[in-house]
Protein backbone atom coordinates (compact mmCIF):
# COMPACT_ATOMS: atom_id res chain seq x y z
CA UNK A 1 0.00 0.00 0.00
CA UNK A 2 1.15 3.63 -1.11
CA UNK A 3 2.51 5.61 2.45
CA UNK A 4 0.74 8.86 2.35
CA UNK A 5 4.44 10.75 1.90
CA UNK A 6 4.76 8.75 -0.97
CA UNK A 7 1.51 9.88 -2.63
CA UNK A 8 2.44 13.40 -1.54
CA UNK A 9 5.48 13.05 -3.61
CA UNK A 10 3.93 11.95 -6.77
CA UNK A 11 1.31 14.37 -7.19
CA UNK A 12 4.51 16.94 -6.42
CA UNK A 13 6.16 14.95 -9.40
CA UNK A 14 2.47 15.05 -11.95
CA UNK A 15 1.96 18.79 -10.93
CA UNK A 16 5.75 19.36 -11.90
CA UNK A 17 5.38 17.58 -15.66
CA UNK A 18 1.97 19.62 -16.04
CA UNK A 19 3.69 22.41 -15.33
CA UNK A 20 6.41 21.38 -17.56
CA UNK A 21 4.25 20.87 -20.10
CA UNK A 22 2.82 24.48 -20.11
CA UNK A 23 6.10 25.62 -20.61
CA UNK A 24 7.90 23.55 -23.17
CA UNK A 25 8.62 24.96 -26.47
CA UNK A 26 6.70 22.68 -28.39
CA UNK A 27 3.19 23.59 -28.47
CA UNK A 28 3.73 27.40 -28.55
CA UNK A 29 5.99 26.53 -31.75
CA UNK A 30 3.20 24.35 -33.54
CA UNK A 31 1.15 27.37 -32.77
CA UNK A 32 3.66 29.46 -34.34
CA UNK A 33 4.11 27.54 -37.50
CA UNK A 34 0.02 27.37 -38.05
CA UNK A 35 -0.20 30.85 -37.29
CA UNK A 36 2.70 31.53 -40.03
CA UNK A 37 0.47 29.20 -42.42
CA UNK A 38 -2.68 31.02 -42.19
CA UNK A 39 -0.48 34.62 -42.21
CA UNK A 40 0.81 33.36 -46.01
CA UNK A 41 -2.33 32.36 -46.83
CA UNK A 42 -4.29 35.09 -45.60
CA UNK A 43 -1.12 37.30 -47.46
CA UNK A 44 -1.94 35.64 -50.62
CA UNK A 45 -5.23 36.19 -50.95
CA UNK A 46 -5.03 39.60 -49.77
CA UNK A 47 -1.95 40.45 -52.50
CA UNK A 48 -4.18 38.73 -54.86
CA UNK A 49 -7.35 40.90 -54.12
CA UNK A 50 -5.49 43.92 -54.19
CA UNK A 51 -3.63 43.92 -57.53
CA UNK A 52 -6.60 43.06 -59.41
CA UNK A 53 -9.19 45.10 -57.79
CA UNK A 54 -9.09 48.07 -59.61
CA UNK A 55 -9.39 45.89 -62.95
CA UNK A 56 -12.54 44.55 -61.79
CA UNK A 57 -15.99 46.38 -62.76
CA UNK A 58 -19.66 46.01 -61.43
CA UNK A 59 -21.92 45.62 -64.28
CA UNK A 60 -25.71 47.65 -64.51
CA UNK A 61 -28.32 46.79 -67.13
CA UNK A 62 -31.75 47.34 -68.23
CA UNK A 63 -32.93 44.43 -70.37
CA UNK A 64 -34.91 45.55 -73.53
CA UNK A 65 -38.32 44.02 -71.41
CA UNK A 66 -37.50 47.08 -68.60
CA UNK A 67 -35.89 44.67 -65.77
CA UNK A 68 -32.72 45.75 -64.72
CA UNK A 69 -29.99 42.95 -63.58
CA UNK A 70 -26.12 43.09 -63.53
CA UNK A 71 -23.12 41.19 -63.20
CA UNK A 72 -19.55 41.52 -62.93
CA UNK A 73 -16.65 41.99 -65.84
CA UNK A 74 -12.67 42.62 -65.72
CA UNK A 75 -10.52 45.15 -67.96
CA UNK A 76 -8.64 43.02 -70.82
CA UNK A 77 -6.83 46.31 -71.97
CA UNK A 78 -6.30 49.91 -71.34
CA UNK A 79 -8.08 51.34 -74.27
CA UNK A 80 -11.42 50.51 -72.16
CA UNK A 81 -11.97 46.37 -73.36
CA UNK A 82 -14.09 44.69 -70.68
CA UNK A 83 -14.66 40.55 -70.27
CA UNK A 84 -17.31 39.55 -69.13
CA UNK A 85 -20.57 36.66 -69.72
CA UNK A 86 -22.67 37.01 -72.41
CA UNK A 87 -25.68 35.79 -70.76
CA UNK A 88 -25.07 39.16 -68.56
CA UNK A 89 -24.89 41.73 -71.27
CA UNK A 90 -26.94 40.13 -74.52
CA UNK A 91 -29.91 41.60 -73.56
CA UNK A 92 -29.01 44.62 -72.42
CA UNK A 93 -30.48 47.98 -73.82
CA UNK A 94 -28.83 50.32 -71.51
CA UNK A 95 -25.51 49.02 -70.35
CA UNK A 96 -23.60 51.17 -67.49
CA UNK A 97 -19.87 50.23 -65.94
CA UNK A 98 -19.13 51.21 -62.54
CA UNK A 99 -14.71 51.00 -61.84
CA UNK A 100 -13.74 50.39 -58.53
CA UNK A 101 -13.12 53.58 -57.34
CA UNK A 102 -17.01 54.60 -57.90
CA UNK A 103 -16.80 56.18 -61.65
CA UNK A 104 -19.64 55.45 -63.66
CA UNK A 105 -19.49 54.84 -67.29
CA UNK A 106 -21.68 53.92 -70.40
CA UNK A 107 -21.01 50.99 -72.06
CA UNK A 108 -21.37 49.60 -75.14
CA UNK A 109 -21.51 45.74 -76.31
CA UNK A 110 -18.49 45.20 -78.63
CA UNK A 111 -19.63 41.37 -78.96
CA UNK A 112 -20.94 38.09 -78.04
CA UNK A 113 -20.47 34.34 -78.45
CA UNK A 114 -23.55 32.47 -76.63
CA UNK A 115 -21.77 29.20 -76.88
CA UNK A 116 -18.94 29.90 -75.18
CA UNK A 117 -21.08 32.43 -72.71
CA UNK A 118 -18.61 34.75 -73.20
CA UNK A 119 -18.84 38.77 -74.26
CA UNK A 120 -17.10 41.88 -74.70
CA UNK A 121 -18.01 45.44 -73.76
CA UNK A 122 -16.26 48.82 -73.83
CA UNK A 123 -16.03 52.00 -71.67
CA UNK A 124 -14.43 55.29 -73.06
CA UNK A 125 -12.65 55.68 -69.47
CA UNK A 126 -9.06 57.35 -68.60
CA UNK A 127 -6.27 55.54 -65.85
CA UNK A 128 -7.36 51.95 -66.51
CA UNK A 129 -5.92 48.66 -64.96
CA UNK A 130 -5.76 45.26 -66.72
CA UNK A 131 -5.34 42.11 -65.80
CA UNK A 132 -3.50 39.43 -67.27
CA UNK A 133 -4.64 36.08 -68.57
CA UNK A 134 -2.87 32.79 -67.40
CA UNK A 135 -1.95 29.78 -69.64
CA UNK A 136 -4.97 27.62 -68.18
CA UNK A 137 -3.64 24.65 -69.49
CA UNK A 138 -0.70 24.66 -67.01
CA UNK A 139 -3.14 24.95 -63.81
CA UNK A 140 -3.39 21.99 -61.42
CA UNK A 141 -6.05 20.73 -59.25
CA UNK A 142 -5.54 21.33 -55.83
CA UNK A 143 -4.34 25.06 -56.22
CA UNK A 144 -5.54 28.32 -55.01
CA UNK A 145 -8.39 29.99 -57.03
CA UNK A 146 -9.56 33.31 -55.51
CA UNK A 147 -12.38 34.60 -57.09
CA UNK A 148 -14.09 38.83 -57.12
CA UNK A 149 -17.25 40.00 -58.11
CA UNK A 150 -20.27 41.57 -57.59
CA UNK A 151 -22.57 38.88 -55.83
CA UNK A 152 -26.14 40.36 -55.80
CA UNK A 153 -24.32 43.78 -56.15
CA UNK A 154 -22.19 44.08 -53.41
CA UNK A 155 -19.09 45.38 -55.21
CA UNK A 156 -15.36 43.85 -54.94
CA UNK A 157 -16.60 40.46 -52.87
CA UNK A 158 -13.24 38.22 -52.75
CA UNK A 159 -13.69 34.70 -52.02
CA UNK A 160 -10.93 31.56 -51.89
CA UNK A 161 -11.05 28.20 -52.70
CA UNK A 162 -9.41 25.87 -54.73
CA UNK A 163 -9.38 24.61 -58.35
CA UNK A 164 -11.60 21.69 -57.73
CA UNK A 165 -11.39 20.16 -61.27
CA UNK A 166 -10.45 20.72 -64.72
CA UNK A 167 -11.88 19.17 -68.51
CA UNK A 168 -15.06 19.89 -66.99
CA UNK A 169 -17.67 19.96 -69.34
CA UNK A 170 -21.49 22.35 -69.50
CA UNK A 171 -24.01 23.37 -71.62
CA UNK A 172 -24.94 26.84 -72.70
CA UNK A 173 -27.99 28.65 -72.91
CA UNK A 174 -27.89 27.79 -76.91
CA UNK A 175 -27.54 24.41 -75.63
CA UNK A 176 -24.01 23.64 -77.58
CA UNK A 177 -21.76 22.10 -75.46
CA UNK A 178 -18.82 23.88 -73.24
CA UNK A 179 -15.70 21.94 -73.02
CA UNK A 180 -12.53 22.64 -70.81
CA UNK A 181 -14.44 24.24 -67.94
CA UNK A 182 -12.89 24.87 -64.82
CA UNK A 183 -14.50 23.45 -61.49
CA UNK A 184 -14.01 25.62 -58.37
CA UNK A 185 -15.30 26.07 -54.69
CA UNK A 186 -14.71 29.38 -54.39
CA UNK A 187 -17.89 30.59 -53.20
CA UNK A 188 -20.06 31.91 -55.70
CA UNK A 189 -23.54 33.79 -56.45
CA UNK A 190 -25.51 35.34 -58.62
CA UNK A 191 -23.46 38.64 -59.71
CA UNK A 192 -20.66 37.20 -59.51
CA UNK A 193 -20.73 36.20 -63.51
CA UNK A 194 -18.39 37.29 -65.38
CA UNK A 195 -15.64 37.80 -63.22
CA UNK A 196 -12.24 36.23 -63.16
CA UNK A 197 -10.74 33.36 -61.17
CA UNK A 198 -7.07 34.26 -60.55
CA UNK A 199 -4.36 31.96 -59.53
CA UNK A 200 -2.12 33.11 -56.01
CA UNK A 201 -0.11 35.46 -58.77
CA UNK A 202 -3.28 37.15 -59.61
CA UNK A 203 -2.93 36.06 -62.67
CA UNK A 204 -7.08 35.26 -64.25
CA UNK A 205 -7.16 31.49 -64.80
CA UNK A 206 -10.65 31.73 -65.51
CA UNK A 207 -14.14 33.68 -66.47
CA UNK A 208 -16.89 32.89 -63.48
CA UNK A 209 -19.92 31.89 -64.99
CA UNK A 210 -22.05 29.40 -63.23
CA UNK A 211 -23.31 27.68 -60.04
CA UNK A 212 -25.30 24.73 -59.06
CA UNK A 213 -28.15 25.21 -56.84
CA UNK A 214 -28.61 24.00 -54.02
CA UNK A 215 -25.16 22.36 -53.87
CA UNK A 216 -22.83 23.88 -52.22
CA UNK A 217 -18.72 24.61 -53.44
CA UNK A 218 -19.59 23.52 -56.97
CA UNK A 219 -18.85 26.81 -59.15
CA UNK A 220 -17.56 26.62 -62.65
CA UNK A 221 -15.33 29.12 -64.43
CA UNK A 222 -14.73 29.19 -68.55
CA UNK A 223 -10.62 28.55 -69.00
CA UNK A 224 -8.96 31.76 -69.37
CA UNK A 225 -7.15 30.12 -73.18
CA UNK A 226 -10.98 29.99 -74.23
CA UNK A 227 -11.42 33.80 -73.40
CA UNK A 228 -8.35 34.16 -74.68
CA UNK A 229 -9.23 33.08 -77.78
CA UNK A 230 -12.59 34.43 -77.69
CA UNK A 231 -11.96 37.93 -76.70
CA UNK A 232 -9.99 38.04 -79.43
CA UNK A 233 -12.23 37.39 -82.35
CA UNK A 234 -14.94 39.60 -80.40
CA UNK A 235 -12.93 42.45 -80.24
CA UNK A 236 -11.52 42.26 -83.98
CA UNK A 237 -14.89 40.95 -85.64
CA UNK A 238 -17.50 41.25 -83.34
CA UNK A 239 -18.67 37.48 -83.36
CA UNK A 240 -17.06 34.47 -83.64
CA UNK A 241 -17.42 32.56 -86.80
CA UNK A 242 -18.54 28.91 -86.91
CA UNK A 243 -19.78 26.48 -89.70
CA UNK A 244 -23.09 24.64 -90.40
CA UNK A 245 -24.46 21.85 -92.90
CA UNK A 246 -28.17 22.55 -91.98
CA UNK A 247 -29.41 19.89 -90.67
CA UNK A 248 -31.01 19.29 -87.04
CA UNK A 249 -30.35 16.25 -85.52
CA UNK A 250 -30.94 13.38 -82.81
CA UNK A 251 -27.93 11.61 -81.24
CA UNK A 252 -29.00 7.52 -82.18
CA UNK A 253 -27.22 4.43 -80.47
CA UNK A 254 -26.55 1.87 -83.38
CA UNK A 255 -27.16 -1.80 -83.58
CA UNK A 256 -24.16 -3.77 -82.59
CA UNK A 257 -24.31 -5.96 -85.80
CA UNK A 258 -24.00 -2.35 -88.07
CA UNK A 259 -21.18 -1.63 -85.79
CA UNK A 260 -19.42 -4.81 -86.50
CA UNK A 261 -20.14 -5.03 -90.12
CA UNK A 262 -18.80 -1.51 -91.22
CA UNK A 263 -16.13 -1.82 -88.33
CA UNK A 264 -17.40 1.61 -86.77
CA UNK A 265 -15.18 2.88 -84.06
CA UNK A 266 -18.59 4.14 -82.01
CA UNK A 267 -21.27 2.48 -81.65
CA UNK A 268 -23.76 5.76 -81.48
CA UNK A 269 -24.44 8.52 -84.10
CA UNK A 270 -26.24 11.59 -85.79
CA UNK A 271 -29.86 11.02 -87.29
CA UNK A 272 -30.73 13.56 -89.30
CA UNK A 273 -33.99 14.84 -88.47
CA UNK A 274 -34.59 17.58 -91.16
CA UNK A 275 -32.73 19.36 -93.90
CA UNK A 276 -32.63 22.82 -94.22
CA UNK A 277 -33.95 23.66 -98.16
CA UNK A 278 -30.95 24.93 -99.76
CA UNK A 279 -28.22 23.72 -97.08
CA UNK A 280 -25.39 21.97 -97.94
CA UNK A 281 -26.32 19.11 -96.22
CA UNK A 282 -28.96 19.66 -98.95
CA UNK A 283 -26.61 19.72 -101.65
CA UNK A 284 -24.85 17.00 -101.12
CA UNK A 285 -27.68 14.73 -101.06
CA UNK A 286 -28.45 14.17 -97.61
CA UNK A 287 -32.21 12.73 -96.31
CA UNK A 288 -34.17 12.62 -93.31
CA UNK A 289 -33.05 9.35 -91.41
CA UNK A 290 -29.64 9.60 -92.63
CA UNK A 291 -27.20 8.85 -89.60
CA UNK A 292 -23.89 10.47 -89.29
CA UNK A 293 -20.98 8.60 -88.19
CA UNK A 294 -18.20 10.58 -89.90
CA UNK A 295 -16.76 13.85 -90.85
CA UNK A 296 -13.19 14.10 -92.95
CA UNK A 297 -12.23 10.71 -91.35
CA UNK A 298 -13.03 11.32 -87.65
CA UNK A 299 -15.68 9.74 -85.65
CA UNK A 300 -19.12 11.21 -84.86
CA UNK A 301 -20.97 9.70 -82.17
CA UNK A 302 -23.16 12.58 -81.03
CA UNK A 303 -24.38 16.34 -81.78
CA UNK A 304 -21.31 17.49 -79.84
CA UNK A 305 -18.74 15.64 -81.92
CA UNK A 306 -19.71 17.18 -85.21
CA UNK A 307 -20.14 20.37 -83.20
CA UNK A 308 -16.38 20.67 -82.57
CA UNK A 309 -15.62 19.63 -85.69
CA UNK A 310 -17.84 22.90 -87.44
CA UNK A 311 -15.32 25.21 -86.50
CA UNK A 312 -14.69 28.26 -89.07
CA UNK A 313 -11.81 26.87 -90.59
CA UNK A 314 -14.44 24.47 -92.62
CA UNK A 315 -16.37 27.30 -93.99
CA UNK A 316 -16.31 26.73 -98.00
CA UNK A 317 -14.81 23.71 -97.56
CA UNK A 318 -15.13 20.16 -99.20
CA UNK A 319 -15.25 17.92 -96.92
CA UNK A 320 -16.11 14.20 -96.72
CA UNK A 321 -19.25 12.90 -94.90
CA UNK A 322 -19.82 9.58 -93.79
CA UNK A 323 -23.53 8.14 -93.61
CA UNK A 324 -25.64 5.42 -92.31
CA UNK A 325 -28.99 4.77 -95.01
CA UNK A 326 -30.45 1.98 -94.03
CA UNK A 327 -27.38 -1.01 -93.75
CA UNK A 328 -25.73 0.92 -96.34
CA UNK A 329 -22.97 3.10 -95.64
CA UNK A 330 -22.51 6.31 -97.99
CA UNK A 331 -19.65 8.67 -98.40
CA UNK A 332 -21.09 12.61 -99.31
CA UNK A 333 -18.84 15.28 -100.01
CA UNK A 334 -20.48 18.47 -98.10
CA UNK A 335 -19.13 22.40 -98.41
CA UNK A 336 -20.24 23.74 -94.90
CA UNK A 337 -21.45 27.34 -94.68
CA UNK A 338 -20.81 30.12 -92.13
CA UNK A 339 -23.42 29.71 -89.06
CA UNK A 340 -26.29 31.96 -89.23
CA UNK A 341 -26.29 32.50 -93.23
Amino acid sequence: MMRVSDRIDRSREFAAELEADETSSSLPSTLQEDEGLLDSYSKTISAVANRVAPSVVNIRLTNKDGRSGGGSGFVIAQDGFILTNSHVVHSARELEVALHDGRLYQAQIVGTDPETDLAVVRIDAPDLHHVRLANSAAIRVGQIAVAVGSPYGFQQTVTAGIVSALGRSMRAESGRLMDDIIQTDAALNPGNSGGPLLNSAGEVIGVNTAVILPAQGICFAIASNTAHLVAGWLIRDGRIRRSSIGVAAQNVPLHPRVVRFHKLSANAGVQVTEIAPGSPAAIAGLQAADIIVGFKGRPVATIDDLHKQLVASEIGVSSPIMILRGTEKLFFVVVPRELGN
